[in-house]
């Protein structure tokens, strides 16, 4: 990993918000498609030793992408992002839950809005993301359950990646 790349993760208990900023060296082009692209999600969307799989995607303001992350035991923890907003190259939303294998919403857990915004400086791309919740115990429940952790690996397996891509 880049130690001179920026990362912050903060919670933002009076917004119920995870506010997370990581740069990326690579164009924002590449970075975009990452986030965007079936085939490239497939690559980094999940904390190793899991594996993420899509079952299916649609990337338009209105479609979804349905998805597993997958244990190395093979068992499987569904999600769905359902996409709200698409302005390209530079801002997704999307509502993000948990799912069962037929992709029912599962009410235990909360469902999130996720707002990623993209922008390029000087060859590094700086990806701003904003997870708001219902209240502040839904995101002390993800918390619990090592979203900070996950994700941060998550995103490390992606400048990884990144770095094989140029």
């Amino acid at each position: 990993m880049d130690s001179n790349l920026l990362f912050n993760f903060t919670v933002d208990k009076s917004a119920n918000s995870v506010l997370i900023t990581r740069e990326f060296n690579a164009e924002r082009s590449l970075v975009w498609d990452a986030f965007t692209k079936q085939e490239i999600l497939d690559q980094w969307w999940a904390p190793k030793p899991f594996a993420s799989k899509t079952k299916a995607m649609n990337f338009v303001v209105g479609g979804r992408r349905f998805y597993a992350m997958v244990s190395p035991e093979g068992q499987e923890n569904w999600g769905l992002q359902k996409f709200t907003l698409i302005n390209p190259k530079t801002n997704i939303k999307w509502l993000s839950s948990f799912t069962d294998k037929d992709e029912n919403i599962n009410a235990e857990f909360p469902t999130s809005e996720w707002e990623l915004n993209f922008s390029e400086q000087n060859g590094t791309t700086k990806v701003s993301i904003v997870i708001k919740h219902k209240t502040l115990a839904d995101i002390e429940m993800l918390i619990q359950m090592g979203f900070k952790e996950g994700f941060t690996m998550t995103l490390n397996e992606l400048e990884n990646l990144l770095s094989t891509m140029k």
